[in-house]
This record gives C-alpha cells, sequence and structure tokens, in this order.
C-alpha cells in the first residue's frame, strides 16, 4: 500500500523538484549579480553592512549550489535514497547561516572598536532596493517548495533568502541614515539588526529540524 502511495505522488513530487530546480538557478543568477555589486561597493565606500550583504550573497549562492546537488540526488536516486542528502544539504545551509552570523558579529565589534564608518553608496542602495521583492518572491516560494517536499534542506535556502531580504531592508535604512546624519556607528550597529535571525535558522537547520510533512 505504501508503495503505491509513493507512485501515485512520484509525479508530483518531480513537478516540485523540477521547480525547486528553476528556483535555485533564478537565486544563482540574481545572487551573481548581487554579490558583485555589494561587494565591489563596500569595498570601495569601505561599509561593513554593503561587505556583509555581498557575503550573504555568496553564502546563498554556495546555499543554492547545495540544493541543486540535493535536488538531483533525489531526481536520480529517490527520495528514500535522499534522506542522507537531505541531511547534509540541511547542515550545510546551517553552517553558512552561522558563518554569516560570526563575520557580521566580528566586522561590527571591529569597526565600532576601531570607530570606523562606511561612506554612502548610490549602487549598493539600488542593488538592496531591488533585493527586497526579489527575495521575498524566491522566498515565498521556495517555502511552499519546501513544506509541500518536507525538506529542511530547502527551509533552510529560503531562510537564507528571507535574511537576504531583511539584510537589504537594514542595509537601505542605515545607508540612508549615514547619508542624512553621517553618523560613523550607523553602518556597525545597523549590520547587528539580523543576527539574532541568522542564529535562530541557523541552530535549526543545523540540528535538522522537520519544518513540515510531506506532502
Amino acid at each position: 500500500m505504501r508503495l503505491d502511495e509513493r507512485l501515485v505522488q512520484a509525479p508530483e513530487r518531480i513537478a516540485l523538484i523540477r521547480r525547486a530546480f528553476r528556483l535555485e538557478w533564478l537565486t544563482v543568477a540574481w545572487m551573481a549579480i548581487e554579490a558583485l555589486v555589494a561587494i565591489g561597493s563596500g569595498v570601495i565606500a569601505g561599509s561593513l553592512m554593503l561587505t556583509a550583504f555581498g557575503l550573504d550573497s555568496v553564502i546563498e549562492l554556495a546555499s543554492a549550489g547545495v540544493l541543486i546537488w540535493r535536488l538531483r540526488d533525489e531526481l536520480q536516486r529517490g527520495e528514500s535514497f535522499s534522506q542522507r542528502t537531505e541531511r547534509i544539504a540541511s547542515r550545510a545551509g546551517g553552517a553558512l547561516l552561522f558563518a554569516l552570523a560570526a563575520y557580521i558579529v566580528v566586522g561590527a565589534a571591529w569597526s565600532l572598536w576601531a570607530r570606523h564608518g562606511g561612506e554612502f553608496s548610490v549602487p549598493g542602495l539600488i542593488v538592496a532596493a531591488l533585493a527586497m521583492p526579489v527575495m521575498y518572491g524566491l522566498a515565498h516560494r521556495k517555502l511552499e517548495i519546501a513544506r509541500r517536499l518536507g525538506s529542511q534542506a530547502m527551509r533552510a535556502d529560503a531562510m537564507e533568502s528571507i535574511t537576504c531580504g531583511w539584510l537589504s531592508l537594514v542595509l537601505v535604512v542605515g545607508l540612508v541614515a549615514n547619508l542624512l546624519f553621517a553618523a560613523w556607528w550607523i553602518d556597525a550597529v545597523t549590520s547587528l539588526g539580523i543576527v539574532w535571525f541568522v542564529v535562530k535558522e541557523a541552530r535549526e537547520a543545523w540540528r535538522g529540524e522537520v519544518c513540515c510533512g510531506h506532502s
């Protein structure tokens, strides 16, 4: 009976996996652009927040690569053979989120200690503003597919998209505040605004906590 149920569900699951593939490749394309613009602008402006935003994009690229591997494994070997890959992918996503949180905290502490603040960046503001709707759309679709697939690894990847969206909002606020008030500490303080969220999702991904049941 269980075998029959899996046979019935298989076509729908394969369709979901193919949708997930498309989302991950869209993520790769956008993140490559975002990383180049944000890191380049961050280095030029001396902005921790912009550089952290660009590094988050690099982490999302790595996460998308892990997800593409995990999804391809299931397509090739079936759901029952993908569970080890799922656990590895989920932990990899958690580790990447922990790395991002650590970078933000250390970088912010250094900036506050050195009293170093970043300069305003027009390219950085533009890419951050565009990232908000892009990340919202990607994250919303990833979470829905993660729920239906019962995949914590895909949920971790979706959380990284949400983190990127929140980081972009914090970045826009920080850049505008920096432009208006020219306060050296704004860049470092605003970069800390998202750490709690990143750490929470990193812990869940690392432990492999189940976000939802199979459809």
